[in-house]
């Protein structure tokens, strides 16, 4: 496997990362460690996970899998969301983060933590506060790295000009919601992460099954027994109704039926070798329910899209830009 430095930093990561949320959940710790397994037995190393999935079970089944191997392993998590109830068990206050990296610390059963990412902007805690935080965490050598997820452009170049501008270190990683039905992060985020040496590890590249094959047009519903039917059921934001709406969603997916078949390739591989192809992204992130699902996907690794295939993808996924997008997109053409 070929490794990918994270942004500027010179920690190296595998092109893929193995995200964790069904650990607990839709895989017990049995399956959850064979897939851990299949992914190290191919050489990934990065491994995500927060402390609010499950519960805390995912840390706690990667934590215990994690004995005897933690030096070969590059451990991602997060923290934001409130994993019990009552006051400060939410945010990125000073006292929640500690008493959050020191919780995830504890379920996975190591003294320091590879990449600790907020998992949202927190609108009420002074930035100044949290940034101030992570710093001190990075001097303490509790955490390496730092970076965030699900925030805006505006709210990521801030982040990372108030920690130049106190000497504190900044994110090196940004983790955004990326794949071909959702190329919003192209709008801000991916250029600030380029022009600021951010790695980018991308979440929900399959959009929690849509890029898989298994949607139709016809069916009129998501296919039984997948994650889109379930988020239909709870108004997750992969939902059917999200997007079966739109004449673009079925274009793309009529364009990734096309190409796997001309390269007897599974549909999950191409709509990951196009994440692969871009430019600015260090790896998506892959989840599966067992160990079998993941290893449809990891032979994705071994060929890549040709030039034509990724500007067919290209092409179809394209989306009305919104102003003033639109209007900066024709001045960079006219010139």
């Amino acid at each position: 496997m070929k490794y990918r430095f994270l942004g500027r930093t010179g920690l190296e990561v595998s092109p893929l990362a193995l995200g964790t949320m069904t650990f607990g959940r839709e895989a017990d710790e049995q399956t959850s460690v064979r897939i851990l397994d299949a992914f190290a037995d191919a050489g990934g190393n990065l491994v995500d996970t927060a402390d609010v999935y499950n519960g805390g079970a995912s840390e706690e089944i990667l934590g215990r899998w994690l004995k005897g191997r933690r030096d070969d392993v590059v451990v991602a998590t997060k923290v934001r969301y409130n994993v019990a109830r009552g006051p400060n068990t939410q945010g990125l206050s000073r006292r929640r983060i500690i008493a959050a990296v020191e919780e995830s610390l504890r379920r996975l059963g190591t003294d320091y933590i590879d990449l600790y990412q907020i998992h949202a902007w927190d609108p009420v805690v002074p930035l100044e506060e949290t940034l101030w935080t992570l710093d001190n965490l990075v001097r303490s050598g509790k955490v390496r790295y730092i970076g965030a997820s699900n925030v805006s452009g505006s709210q990521l170049q801030k982040a990372i000009d108030i920690s130049r501008g106190n000497g504190w270190e900044p994110f090196r990683a940004l983790q955004p919601l990326y794949n071909l039905l959702d190329r919003d992060a192209e709008l801000e985020l991916l250029d600030v992460c380029r022009d600021e040496g951010l790695g980018v590890i991308a979440w929900s590249p399959l959009r929690g099954g849509w890029l898989t094959g298994r949607m139709r047009r016809e069916d009129g519903a998501p296919a039984a027994g997948t994650r889109v039917e379930t988020a239909e059921k709870l108004g997750w934001g992969e939902s059917w109704s999200a997007y079966a709406s739109q004449e673009r969603t079925w274009r793309i997916l009529d364009t990734l039926d096309e190409i796997a078949a001309e390269r007897s390739r599974p549909v999950p591989q191409v709509a990951l070798a196009w994440l692969l192809s871009r430019p600015v992204l260090t790896a998506p992130i892959v989840g599966a329910r067992d160990a079998g699902q993941l290893a449809e996907l990891l032979p994705v690794l071994d060929w890549e899209l040709s030039a034509g295939e990724a500007a067919r993808l290209d092409e179809a996924s394209s989306f009305r830009l919104p102003y003033p997008y639109n209007e900066i997109s024709k001045g960079a053409a006219g010139r």
